[in-house]
Parts: structure tokens; sequence; C-alpha cells
């Protein structure tokens, strides 16, 4: 017998939302990351390692590394397990300088089976532009384990990739005299006019003046130069611990393989009619065994048996889900309707196309 179960979480935001810092609501223009890409060598696995012969750059690479270091290997074949290549990944944060550390990811490229307790050897970390800016080596900390016998082999998480805490070192520091700006625009990550209206006058309140100018919904403009500060570091210190109350656009989430349902605080139900029923699909199998007779010419072969039921169950019937005000009685009027989570999820896409769901329907 076959039964589908599905968890629902209604999660219901509060009525007004809490004010929130301005530097967790945007990124300020030219403050960013850069991400860095290696590929490397990882060395003293326990027989993990790459296998050569399907791998032939980890070979390639493992020569001339030697040949660096003095180790003349022209013409040798090489069949190590205790080796692989990897790609070696971080982002050089905003304003890092030379000397300081940073985290890197390591991910095997060939079939090496686990790259626990291996050391990544010095590889050289290239932005965008082909430039070195970090350098990284260290002890990889793999995320997963794998165990294998003569039949079998089991493996949970991902022992195939890693990481390096502080594993890299800047070695070169990006170019970027901040000192100099005298406009700064801020980028919202949730784009919209109320909240980018709502920044724009809590920091003209801080200054007591207008210094600040929204562009659109994403987008509002610092006038550098009128804050009459020391520098533009000075007035990001100041103004990113401002609280602004920010507002969002009312949204439905809904994960179909998972059965999650969340909500956003706005969302609002017109007055609606549902009916619903229920399927429930039964599969049974009961295989038979059929025997030739004894001294008979025959071979025993197995006959399937399969019996299969669908049980349509009564619904509430038409049940009505009243004119929502509040997340509190959009929840109250759905969960009164008493059906599955898998349901409800096709309650709402039928609601939200009859109308009378204001909000945005987004499925994943």
């Amino acid at each position: 017998m076959i039964r589908i179960f599905l968890c629902l979480f209604l999660l219901a935001g509060q009525a007004m939302a809490a004010p929130i810092r301005i530097k967790d609501l945007v990124e300020f223009d030219g403050v960013r990351g850069n991400d860095l890409v290696g590929y490397g060598l990882v060395v003293g696995l326990n027989g993990t390692g790459d296998g050569i012969r399907n791998a032939p750059y980890t070979e390639e690479i493992m020569a001339n590394l030697l040949e660096r270091l003095g180790v003349n290997v022209t013409g040798e074949a090489f069949r190590p397990k205790n080796v692989a290549a990897v790609f070696v990944t971080a982002t050089l944060p905003p304003f890092a300088r030379s000397g300081s550390q940073i985290d890197v990811t390591v991910s095997a490229i060939g079939d090496a089976k686990s790259l626990l307790g291996g050391t990544l050897v010095m590889t050289p970390l290239n932005g965008a532009d082909g430039q070195i800016y970090a350098v990284a080596q260290g002890t990889i900390i793999a995320g997963g384990i794998a165990a294998e016998g003569e039949a079998t082999r089991v493996v949970q998480g991902v022992p195939t990739a890693g990481v390096i805490p502080s594993g890299a070192r800047v070695e070169r520091e990006v170019e970027f005299d901040f000192r100099t700006v005298t406009s700064l625009r801020l980028a919202l990550r949730e784009p919209d006019f109320t909240t980018a209206a709502r920044i724009e006058s809590v920091i003209n309140s801080e200054f007591g003046r207008n210094i600040a100018l929204m562009s659109d919904a994403g987008t509002v403009t610092l006038d550098l130069g009128r804050t009459r500060m020391a520098s533009p570091a000075h007035v990001i210190g100041r103004l990113e611990n401002l609280l602004v109350e920010p507002e969002s656009r009312a949204r439905v989430i809904v994960d179909q393989r998972s059965g999650t349902i969340v909500m956003g605080a706005d969302v609002r139900i017109s007055r609606v009619a549902v009916a619903q029923g229920n399927l429930t699909l039964r599969v049974e199998e009961a295989p038979i065994v059929v025997q030739p007779n004894p001294f008979a010419d025959g071979e025993t072969v197995v006959v399937p048996r399969s019996a299969a039921e669908i049980d349509k169950t009564k619904g509430t019937g038409l049940a009505e889900v009243p004119e929502s005000a509040t997340l509190s009685d959009v929840v109250a009027g759905l969960n009164a309707l008493g059906v599955a989570p898998h349901d409800m999820i096709d309650i709402l896409k039928s609601i939200n196309a009859a109308g009378a769901l204001h909000a945005e329907f987004v499925v994943q």
C-alpha cells in the first residue's frame, strides 16, 4: 500500500514589521567582495585519491610541482592513490589587506572518493582579471565520510568537498581609494519604493539636511560632500545602524516537494467558497510461485498478482473562507477547512486562480 504524507509549516509574521538596520537592508555601491579560483593538488589521502589513468591532469600537475621543487621526474610513471586534483574557491572580502587570511573551499574534480585528511599544497588563487590575489594551503576539513568493503560502500555527506578555515593569505589588494568617493549609492536588497523613501527620510533626519535622494525603488543616492564629515567611511559608520521599518510585497511561497507553505504578514484573502475531495491509492503485490509436477520437464516461475484500489473519500462539502483582514484571519480560515498539507497547496493554487488571493504566489 502506498500512502503519501506531507508536512505543513505555516509561518505567520507579525502585523507590523520590526525596524531593521540600514546595513541589513542595503548594499553599499563599490563595497563588495571578489571571487577567486585556483587549481591545485591535495596530498596525504588514505588511498582515496584520483585514479591516474582516469585523471591524467592529476599526474601532470604533480609532475610540474615536483620539478619546481627540484625533483626530476621525466619519463617516470606515477600511480599513487593518495593525491587528487581540486578546484579551490574563495571570496576576497572588501578592504582586505595584504597578510589577512580568508576561508577557502576545496572540491575534487577527478574520481577521488574522499578528501578527508588531505592537505592542500600551495595553490595560487586568481581573480577575474587573471591576477593572483591570494595563496591557499592547509589541511582540509571534509564535509562527509565514506566507508567501503569488498562488496559495499557507504557514503554520508559529501566527502569530495571540504573547507580550510583561514586557509588562504591575501597577497594583493584590490585598488580602490574609498576616500575619494563624492557620492554613494545604497542598493536595496529587496527593491521597494516605500522602503527607499523611509531610508531617505531617516538619513536626512539624522544629518539634519537633505543628503539622501531616492532615485528609484532600489536605489538611494547620498551626496557625501553635504555631510561635512571627515571621510565617506565616517558617513557609513554613522548611518548603517539607523533603524528603518521595511515594506515588502505580500507573498505566498509553496514548496510542493516538502509540503511547506510560507506566508507573509500582508497576505489577504477575499471571501471565497471552497469544496475539496480526497483520494487514497492502494497497490498490493502478492506474487505466486508455480512449480512443475514431480519429475516433469519444466521450470519454476513466478506469476505476478497485483491488487490496485482507488478510494475517493467524501470531502467536507462547500466551505466558506471569510474575507480576511489580518494574517491570523487567513490562517484561521484555511485551517477551518481541515485538509491535509498537500490539499492545502492545491486549494491555495485554486484561490489564487480565482483572484481571491491578494499576494504574489511563488511555487518552488
